[in-house]
């Protein structure tokens, strides 16, 4: 009998100890055009891509939707406690305080992550969506009325960013003076600041506004949370409405503003503000397909040596999913943007984004009321001129200047 000839033996490489560079994902470049460096790494390395996070912290890439979606629905292999990887990363690193092990859902695996989602989930679903549409229209009034007689404004420091904070204060029952403190904390955590001083000002902020609501409960997300079975202690506390507040303001910004700049650069949705066919709603769900604002996050750290997509994933290394490049990958064909909610923005899995609702919410109402207000909003320059913020998470512009014929104020209610 003829024995069948041996395997041969196949070298599978890995993307964390490969020979050549890896992607700067930190790098300026990369900021600018994303989605050229995307294409550039699926030709050379398929679905799993070899980056940098910040100098000297690598992590794969995962640039293939039907990749990640595996990975996103396998938290057993792909669990998101970095607290293994963790001790290997020095104190000072940059990406540290958007990585690190903290005890909420978002950075634990097992009974853990399932009590913290619950009282989470729970919190969250509490929010009243019909009076969340007053607190937008609240917020958004007094803010168009200090620009609108001036025929110009730059919308993220002067609208998007203060709306989205006011309304998260508002569902956490934070006053304006710690909400404050946190938004500052949270925009140097978004730009890899310092690691030391963002935490400290992060838990001085949170602790203080916790403490308030054990002694003064409201109808309010933290008093939700201090009140579900869960038993959250102090600590615990603080890293949900550090989650929170992540998740809350510097994604929400930045989906209301790359929103509006394809409402204002596209014609198909240009015309929409003086009647054309497409939404706000088109345009939302279009820019989180092609350039959602959390464009690479959702990290997991594999238990063992994963082989998928003949690639080794080495264990306790960061495996990041690229939620824009696997939106776009050439592998799902064309697709309609409209009315398909089927992106992985919100992600899918155990850790999917519980606020989804809320979040459409805010943002849509946002962009309506400014549009409402101000229909004839053009660009101040050319669109070519708009720079965007570095950063190996966020897409983000660095600023969005628009002009806009004068308009009286609104009557506030």
């Amino acid at each position: 009998m003829t024995r069948p000839p041996a395997p041969v033996p196949v070298s599978h490489g890995s993307p964390v100890d490969t020979d050549g560079p890896r992607i700067p994902l930190y790098a300026p470049e990369f900021a600018a055009d994303p989605h050229a460096a995307y294409r550039e790494m699926r030709r050379r390395f398929g679905s799993l891509a070899p980056v940098d996070l910040a100098p000297g912290i690598p992590a794969t890439l995962v640039i293939g939707h039907r990749t990640a979606v595996r990975i996103l629905n396998d938290p057993d292999h792909f669990p998101a406690d970095p607290r293994i990887w963790q001790r290997g990363v020095p104190p000072d690193a940059p990406v540290l305080p958007m990585l690190e092990w903290r005890p909420n859902a978002l950075r634990s695996a097992g009974t853990d992550h399932t009590r913290f989602r619950q009282a989470n989930v729970a919190a969250i679903n509490g929010v009243d969506l019909h009076a969340l549409h007053s607190t937008v229209e609240q917020a958004a009034i007094p803010l168009i009325n200090t620009f609108c007689t001036t025929g110009a404004v730059e919308l993220i420091t002067q609208y998007a960013y203060p709306l989205t904070f006011e309304v998260l204060n508002r569902m956490l029952g934070c006053t304006p003076d710690i909400g404050q403190q946190v938004a500052t904390a949270m925009a140097l955590m978004f730009e890899s600041a310092d690691t030391e001083k963002v935490n400290q000002m992060m838990v001085a902020a949170l602790l203080e506004l916790v403490g308030r609501k054990r002694a003064e409960p409201g109808d309010d997300i933290t008093t939700r949370l201090l009140q579900h079975p869960a038993h959250l202690d102090d600590t615990e506390m603080i890293h949900q409405l550090v989650t929170l507040y992540g998740a809350g303001i510097e994604p929400q910004q930045n989906l209301i503003v790359n929103t509006l700049l394809l409402i204002l650069t596209d014609d198909r949705f240009a015309g929409s503000l003086i009647g054309g066919s497409l939404s706000t709603r088109d345009a939302l769900d279009e820019v989180l397909f092609t350039d959602p604002p959390m464009a690479n996050y959702c990290v997991s750290y594999p238990r063992q040596p994963v082989l998928i997509d003949d690639v080794w994933l080495p264990a306790h290394h960061p495996v990041v999913i690229s939620m824009s490049a696997a939106n776009n990958d050439p592998a799902l064909g064309a697709r309609e943007f409209t009315d398909n909610r089927s992106h992985l923005a919100w992600s899918v899995g155990p850790h999917a984004c519980p606020a989804r609702s809320v979040a459409y919410l805010i943002v849509q109402d946002a962009i309506d009321q400014l549009l409402d207000a101000l229909p004839e909003l053009t660009l101040a320059v050319p669109a070519a001129e708009l720079t965007w913020r570095p950063g190996p998470f966020h897409r983000a512009l660095a600023a969005l200047p628009v002009t806009f014929p004068p308009t009286p104020p609104l009557h506030v209610y």
